[in-house]
């Protein structure tokens, strides 16, 4: 079975992929969100020439994979992988299809429900009106676990506006209580000395984890907040370079290793690294913040047999107001209930990509020539 043809559907957000083999199979993959009419142009320019007329292998798909890489070795970064990662899951999504199984199921695991924390983006909402939001969600939807913002994102060590993060860690812990999970996310805001401060004032509070909290690209100051801290300290969803990873798990730059399956390039380059924090002995919590194929890719992934899957699973909590362009994609979008959501049981993905949201999205393909 050889892969015969690439289609892209895409948005400035949004870019999905179809992958179309010698047989007639199908299956749909997502380019990383954000810019993603840019990751398609790459796609088809730098990914499809080598992947075309390939035999597609059993995966996971290491051997393509890294023959994108080695064929586009002046082009390392974060843009070609946010491209072939969208190949990469359509894949994933075919093998699920002709073999009658979840990708989970694919992994060695079965559909069930994971638990998810409530994931907050925001840094525009005061601290007693966030407090309020989780609170109305742990009523709702169940939810035992909720990840706040702190600091200013890239900040060089400055607050959203002054005092907020100081008010937001104590505010949060007295208004959930003592038995709800407590994550604060820093989005690189600190030098190392600023943030081990604020990470004594987390671990003060009762929060167990510390997520980004010095630029993502000084990983040696992440080391050295996370040797000088009790509480975790997490990050790498930035980070899609394996070699890179395999410096950021090996030398225990952080204690919980956050990739996000689109950023680095897929599912297959996601349990490369999955396999790289289990060596380390880093548990897994990957980062997934919208609720586009991210999300769905990453539950499949935590429920499948990974021995390092971390606790939880990231779940946006934002709606139509704050990223519009995150609904309306595909039927079977996960829910929330009893703090947890479920893994999608049917084969592939578990998801129906909509035929109105293909129809308003620019279309592009590849094919092998005759």
């Amino acid at each position: 079975m050889k892969l015969v043809r690439i289609e892209t559907f895409c948005t400035k957000y949004t870019g999905l992929v179809r992958a179309v083999s010698d047989t007639g199979a199908t299956g749909w993959g997502q380019v990383s969100a954000y810019h993603a009419d840019i990751s398609c142009l790459i796609l088809h320019r730098q990914v499809a020439p080598h992947a075309l007329g390939r035999e597609i292998s059993p995966p996971p798909f290491d051997d393509l994979c890294d023959l994108i890489f080695e064929r586009e070795h002046k082009f390392p970064g974060s843009y070609l992988c946010r491209a072939a990662g969208g190949l990469d899951t359509a894949l994933w999504d075919m093998q699920g299809k002709l073999a009658g199984k979840s990708v989970c199921e694919l992994l060695g695991g079965k559909p069930r429900p994971l638990r998810v924390y409530a994931s907050s983006m925001r840094r525009d909402i005061s601290p007693k009106n966030e407090a309020a939001r989780f609170l109305r969600l742990r009523d709702e939807c169940g939810f035992d676990a909720f990840k706040f913002r702190i600091g200013k994102e890239c900040g060089r060590g400055e607050d959203e506006y002054p005092g907020r993060t100081e008010e937001i860690i104590p505010l949060m812990r007295r208004k959930l209580g003592e038995d709800a999970a407590l994550l604060a996310d820093a989005n690189s805001c600190y030098p190392p000395k600023k943030a081990v401060e604020i990470g004594r004032m987390l671990e003060d509070n009762g929060v167990c984890h510390f997520e980004e909290p010095c630029p993502y690209w000084m990983p040696h100051w992440t080391k050295e907040v996370a040797d000088a801290l009790d509480i975790d300290v997490t990050g790498g969803e930035q980070d899609c370079d394996l070699a890179l990873w395999r410096y950021l798990t090996g030398g225990r730059a952080m204690d919980v290793a956050q990739p996000d399956i689109c950023y680095v390039g897929g599912m297959s380059r996601a349990l490369r690294v999955a396999e790289m924090a289990h060596a380390a002995g880093m548990p897994l919590t990957p980062h997934a913040a919208n609720l586009s194929l991210v999300t769905v890719f990453t539950l499949h992934l935590m429920g499948g047999a990974l021995p390092n899957a971390g606790p939880y699973v990231e779940f946006s909590i934002e709606d139509e107001n704050y990223y519009p362009w995150q609904y309306g994609i595909y039927d079977g979008i996960p829910k929330a209930k009893d703090g947890k959501v479920m893994i999608p049981d049917s084969p592939g993905w578990g998801v129906q990509i909509r035929e109105n949201w293909l129809s308003r999205a620019q279309y592009q393909k590849s094919e092998l020539s005759s």
